[in-house]
């Protein structure tokens, strides 16, 4: 699913799964949440509420550029750099086709449906 990603102002081109999550995901959208960082692997926020976690597909390491869910927080993780080991707890849900460096730097993020 073709979604509209702004981060800092700047669009990047970006699409998430077919997964129960990411189609969640896509219920809140429009969604503007502001950024921080995770040990130094991946940008994180706060959606305004717990997405689902049925059907979730079997677990796979987060690499960069990818668009994840940590169910046990819920937040939202923009790795910049490949995640740790594979976690039940870590869903994908989609990538973000973006410079790691400006991924590694962003403050705010704006997830929108593609027009």
């Amino acid at each position: 699913m073709d979604i509209r990603v702004t981060l800092d102002g700047r669009v990047v081109e970006a699409t998430l799964n077919d997964s129960p999550a990411a189609r969640d995901l896509a219920t809140l959208l429009p969604l503007t949440l502001d950024l921080e960082d995770f040990h130094g692997t991946e940008r994180i926020g706060y959606p305004p509420r717990k997405l689902t976690t049925d059907g979730a597909p079997a677990p796979v390491a987060a690499r960069a550029g990818e668009i994840a869910y940590y169910a046990p927080w819920g937040n939202l993780a923009l790795f910049h750099q490949d995640g740790p080991s594979a976690s039940r707890d870590l869903l994908i849900l989609g990538h973000i086709d973006v410079d790691t460096d400006q991924l590694a730097r962003a403050e705010q993020i704006t997830i929108e449906p593609a027009s």
